[in-house]
């Protein structure tokens, strides 16, 4: 086990992860602080609520691609063992994002970069039980917290093991990212495309 690898998997995978795409996109496009702006996170749900749905894509492309990358580099660049240590650093650097005081983004489209790129399945599995959840209910958080909960036994079945442990551990990450959409669900108070519930 080389642990400058490691240490150097994880540094570069949560520096990756914390490059504020949703901040940075908004700014460009001269709509201000997108941290002042519906529930105040730097996600490409809450930029979509801006009204720019190019920016709102644009933002979920780029944060689902940091994820994608920083497993991809650690497979192809350090080890394919590391493969699952870059994917945990790199949604913990959206989570807690250096440059913005360690308060960044709710984790789910890096999550699913990262699941895409340990196995193009569990990242298929996992967006279609998101898509499913959502076109039922038009509640994002509820889509996000049931399609990551998941991902442990979609890894399971199609995926290498050891990758159902990083899917409980993102999962139960998600799960703290979210705490304040659930506690709204169970207030019934908590937004969904179309009104509030």
């Amino acid at each position: 086990m080389n642990y400058a690898w490691i240490i150097e998997t994880c540094v570069f995978a949560y520096l990756l992860g914390s490059i504020p795409f949703g901040l940075i996109l908004t700014r460009m496009a001269g709509l201000g602080d997108i941290r002042k702006i519906g529930s105040g996170n730097i996600g490409a749900t809450n930029v979509m609520r801006t009204g720019y749905k190019k920016i709102g894509i644009a933002t979920l492309l780029l944060d689902t691609g940091k994820g994608f990358l920083a497993v991809w580099l650690a497979q192809h660049v350090f080890n394919a063992s590391y493969a699952n240590l870059a994917g945990f650093s790199v949604v913990i650097g959206h989570v807690f994002t250096l440059w913005l005081r360690f308060k960044g983004g709710k984790g789910v489209a890096t999550t699913i970069g990262v699941f895409f790129a340990l196995d193009w399945l569990l990242g298929v599995t996992v967006c279609a039980i998101w898509l499913a959840a959502f076109l039922m209910l038009r509640i994002s958080s509820v889509a996000s917290i049931l399609s990551i909960c998941y991902s442990s036994i979609a890894a399971y079945l199609v995926a290498e093991e050891g990758t159902s442990l990083l899917c409980l551990s993102l999962a139960g990450l998600i799960l703290f990212t979210h705490r304040g959409n659930i506690k709204r669900l169970m207030e019934v108070r908590e937004f969904h495309f179309g009104g509030r519930t």
